[in-house]
């Protein structure tokens, strides 16, 4: 194990107070805090305290891939890690966004070399699943509710112009296309006073609440409404939402552990400046009701949990060990990358030990055998889905 230090996104949504204080820094930080990156992502690439030098943990993995990764995989996925752990700490809704399966990123990142990089989508050629655990109470909205549900609602505000979506939607779950793409192509000129009047009639109940939360910041967008065709989910800390490639989603407030396939594909459909395409975005999205957003966690032993997700580039466990307890052995069939978010531990594999304290990370190789963690606090260790 070696001591590894993750750069920090300073997206506009972040939080003041979340990483700053995960880190045992002054609070409030002097900007936005949004992401902490732990890993080899080209974006934000982490660095490893290496033979008494930093050096960037990509430059590492290219020196010797197959020490680093193993053959496993590296015969599956190339010469890279193919997972990146994140801390995610929102104190403002993010764009709503879905990230796209494995041969829409290879034909989507292909399609956009012929582009100028203004319009964009994909930054590398590789899909983006990601699994959220929360640290505290956090909220999200997460794939298609029940389309009748959403057809009430919006129904319920009485506004007329939304009568082709409330027709779109009555027809279940072949409807939501349509009804996403009629609010996302909405004409310009009409989307200020749409969003007004939805937001002059929803007086009461959650969703008044969400349009007030999200038309604060974006009054002519229609994503506000979009917003109100989602499942929105409150998480306890241990909770999850497993999010696969064309998901529909997005974080409103708190902070978690977020784990991914190693990319940055994430094509946005509103509550956001940044760039949208919608044609784009409705050619990868999932009209699929998504019935049970939420996952708790499966004991593996008393001291270890897992949150089972159907991909290979990554599985995450949350491994807690007591003040004069056990050390906690983990089997890691590959790299790895440790993060502790309470308490004081120490985690050592073949490769050595690392001591440490909340906020910090380390990362081993695949050759370096069982995880043990000792001392007194909780460690996300995060590694590949390979068996």
């Amino acid at each position: 194990m070696e001591r590894l230090y993750g750069p920090i996104k300073d997206y506009a949504w972040g939080s003041r107070s979340a990483i700053a204080a995960l880190e045992g820094r002054p609070v409030p930080s002097d900007g936005p805090e949004a992401e902490l990156w732990l890993g080899a992502h080209p974006g934000a690439p982490a660095v490893v305290e290496h033979d008494g030098l930093r050096v960037a943990l990509p430059e590492l993995i290219a020196a010797d891939p197959q020490g680093w990764l193993g053959r496993r995989v590296c015969d599956r996925f190339g010469k890279r890690l193919p997972f990146l752990l994140k801390v995610l700490a929102a104190e403002a809704p993010l764009s709503l966004q879905a990230h796209p399966d494995a041969e829409q990123a290879r034909t989507g990142y292909a399609a956009d070399q012929a582009r100028d990089t203004g319009h964009r989508n994909y930054v590398d050629p590789f899909h983006k699943p990601e699994l959220l655990v929360a640290l505290g109470p956090m909220e999200a909205l997460c794939g298609f509710r029940d389309p009748a549900r959403s057809a009430a609602v919006l129904a319920g505000f009485g506004v007329p112009e939304l009568g082709p979506v409330c027709a779109a939607l009555e027809a279940g779950p072949a409807g939501l296309a349509e009804a996403v793409r009629t609010l996302l192509t909405w004409p310009a000129a009409e989307r200020a006073g749409l969003v007004a009047a939805v937001r002059a009639a929803a007086v009461a109940g959650p969703d008044a609440e969400l349009v007030a939360l999200l038309a604060e910041s974006y009054p002519a967008d229609p994503g506000v409404l979009v917003a109100l065709l989602l499942n929105r989910v409150r998480l306890a800390p241990g909770e999850a939402i497993w999010m696969p490639a064309g998901n529909l989603h997005a974080y409103l407030r708190g902070t978690g552990i977020e784990v991914m396939a190693a990319s940055d594909n994430v094509l946005r459909g509103g509550l956001t400046p940044k760039h949208v395409d919608v044609p784009e975005l409705l050619r990868v999205l999932r009209f699929e009701v998504l019935d049970q957003p939420v996952v708790s966690p499966r004991p593996v032993t008393d001291a270890v949990v897992t949150w089972p997700v159907p991909v290979e580039d990554f599985a995450l466990r949350r491994v807690t060990v007591t003040e004069g307890g056990p050390e906690v052995t983990v089997s890691v069939p590959g790299p790895r990358v440790v993060l502790c978010t309470s308490g004081g531990v120490t985690v050592a594999d073949a490769g050595g030990s690392v001591t440490l304290a909340t906020g910090r990370a380390a990362v081993g190789s695949a050759g370096a055998g069982p995880l043990t963690v000792a001392g007194a606090g909780t460690v996300y260790v995060a590694t590949t889905g390979l068996s």
